[in-house]
């Protein structure tokens, strides 16, 4: 979650299929996390934002296996498709105010 003097966010962890071994996910998650602000060089809210996202997608899959034996096989590929899976099962259109 990420609170702001705007309002907040939140995002949800992403759903799993398989669960092997938990430890390290928060680990992965602030990597993702520090290392998108890192790369970006941006703090801006937006970019706050998709570092979380990108922080949830490293745990995701540090989650999948043993120990770093899932991120040692992870592709830049495979980061960016379950990013964009990620936008796309969060994202949603508004419905139609009353009349």
């Amino acid at each position: 979650m990420l609170f702001s003097a705007d309002g907040h966010f939140s995002a949800p962890s992403y759903p799993q299929d398989m669960l092997r071994d938990p430890t390290g996910a928060g680990d992965s998650f602030a990597g993702g996390f520090i290392g998108h602000l890192a790369k970006t060089d941006d703090l801006s809210e937006g970019n706050i934002r998709r570092a979380i996202i990108v922080g949830s997608v490293m745990a995701s899959y540090n989650v999948e296996d043993f120990s770093l034996d899932r991120m040692k096989r992870l592709t830049p590929k495979e980061i960016f498709g379950r990013f964009e899976e990620f936008r796309r099962f969060s994202e949603f259109e508004a419905i139609a105010a009353p009349h």
